[in-house]
């Protein structure tokens, strides 16, 4: 009798020290095998829409080049300054009011606009109060990068930044070092600003479905979190060989505690 309930103690243990199976770890899974398959977008991206603190980039063309030159700054507040230090000298920042301050326009109210809205804002502006339409005025803004955080069971975890105009969570993943053979991929968590303020989204990263998550494509100032599987949390180890040399190991142990205790 006592030997049938070391054994049943052995299974308990066994179910405990499962190891991490391949279906946890493949990204991007489609239900049924295919060969070249065609998979379609169900959703686009929609366009980013400016929030608090975002750090923007405005350049402006024109015939007489000397009026444009206060959206071209040269550099003078930190001659020294390079790349995205650069950028937080002579960037326009959304204040907490939702503006921001522009040479001549003053505060301009950018809140919730896309970027194409906010450089037709300020075109329209400076053609109807200093421009003529001959000065063939052109003005580009863009995002200063995309910044991001990722934390959590990541190679390279912290904060990073982007310069392109869109970047999916996949390739977040991948410049910061992959998730670990720990990481849970099937709940990747997304901590999103909103004017309102923050809300938590999650996403399967194993899931081909995750290409049609409205959480896919990354946004400026998104947390992104990689909590553990439970076998990292009890210490059971991760691989096949891991999980038999832990069973193992509480085998042995229970063998010699009851010998002991039945030599008594």
């Amino acid at each position: 009798m006592n030997c049938k309930y070391l054994f049943l103690l052995l299974l308990v243990a066994l179910g405990f020290t499962s190891c991490i199976s391949t279906k946890q770890l493949i990204y991007l899974q489609e239900d049924e095998t295919t060969v070249d398959s065609l998979y379609t977008l169900q959703k686009k991206q929609e366009p980013y829409r400016v929030q608090v603190n975002d750090l923007l980039s405005i350049r402006g063309k024109a015939l007489d080049p000397e009026f444009v030159s206060t959206f071209n700054p040269t550099g003078d507040a930190n001659p020294n300054a390079t790349g995205e230090e650069r950028l937080y000298y002579d960037g326009f920042v959304v204040d907490p009011h939702g503006a921001i301050r522009i040479p001549k326009l003053g505060e301009v109210a950018v809140l919730g606009l896309t970027v194409d809205e906010i450089r037709q804002k300020i075109e329209k502006q400076l053609t109807e109060e200093y421009f003529k339409p001959e000065a063939e005025l052109f003005i580009t803004v863009k995002l200063a990068g995309i910044r991001y955080t990722i934390n959590g069971e990541i190679g390279n975890p912290g904060s990073k930044i982007i310069y392109r105009d869109a970047l999916t969570i996949m390739e977040a993943v991948a410049n910061s070092g992959d998730i670990t053979l720990t990481g849970d991929r099937q709940d990747v968590v997304i901590i999103r600003q909103y004017p309102a303020g923050q809300k938590v989204h999650h996403i399967d990263l194993t899931s081909i479905d995750a290409m049609n998550s409205p959480y896919y494509w990354v946004q400026p100032n998104d947390l992104i979190l990689i909590n553990p599987l439970p076998q990292k949390t009890l210490g059971t180890g991760t691989t096949g060989l891991q999980s038999f040399t832990t069973i193992l190991t509480v085998f042995t142990a229970l063998v010699t505690t009851y010998l002991l205790f039945t030599r008594l």
